[in-house]
């Protein structure tokens, strides 16, 4: 009764009541992180939200979609502490492959989209598909981090996770810390469910430090995506 009498008190006053949940730090500021490796960046929507949460260093963008990556070199043309790397998508291994290009562009993929996506959110089906090439990480590793710089690797890229990972086997004990987004259903055809993700990152010594929720079903409120990050225990 007390808190309703309160609460009703601040009402009367144009004020609302609620509880206060500080604000959770970035894991790039906390892990004094120095550059961030932006894979799968689409128009720089990632880089962007890290600099208002206070991120002020590094970041190198990869992007495959050639008007996604003509908006992302314009947001970054004044940073001059953001890269946009050549255009390209980030695999397992070097070479050219074709992409899917989804009407939404942010939903675009490498693999088939199933039905549980396209069904979930209309506005992510396939309109075209365009060629790209394919770098691995570990390929471009060295050419854009300075030494013993704490690197942050941020993946999303709609099912092609896991060969993003393949692709930097030898240089990932050198990463501080990975920012990946995991299905809890398959949304794409081949693609790794979160499960693998919580086993890889157990077995290479990265610990789980946050989750929060991302792409839903609208129509069932079921999870589909969320985000993780994984601490490299070792640094």
């Amino acid at each position: 009764m007390l808190k309703n009498f309160v609460k009703k008190s601040f009402n009367l006053l144009g004020l609302e009541l609620k509880r206060f949940s500080p604000p959770v730090p970035s894991p790039t500021v906390h892990h004094d992180i120095g550059l961030i490796f932006d894979v799968g960046a689409n128009k720089g929507q990632y880089a962007l939200s890290t600099r208002n949460e206070g991120f002020k260093g590094r970041i190198v963008s990869f992007e495959p979609l050639p008007d996604a990556h003509r908006q992302l070199a314009l947001n970054a043309q004044k940073d001059p502490q953001w890269t946009v790397h050549p255009r390209c998508a980030v695999g397992a291994r070097s070479g050219t492959t074709k992409i899917n290009i989804s009407k939404n562009s942010y939903s675009s993929s490498i693999l088939p989209m199933l039905d549980a996506h396209s069904s979930a959110e209309p506005e992510s089906v396939y309109i075209g598909t365009v060629e790209t090439p394919v770098i691995t990480l570990d390929s471009v590793f060295d050419q854009y981090r300075r030494q013993s710089e704490n690197v942050f690797l941020k993946i999303d890229t709609q099912g092609f996770e896991a060969e993003v990972l393949a692709g930097c086997s030898s240089r990932l004990p050198d990463i501080k810390a990975v920012q990946i987004e995991l299905s809890t259903v398959p949304l794409y055809e081949g693609q790794k469910l979160y499960r693998y993700f919580f086993d890889f990152f157990e077995t290479n010594g990265f610990a789980l430090w946050a989750v929060w929720s991302g792409f839903a079903d609208r129509r069932t409120g079921q999870h589909l995506q969320f985000e993780a990050v994984f601490v490299n225990r070792s640094k």
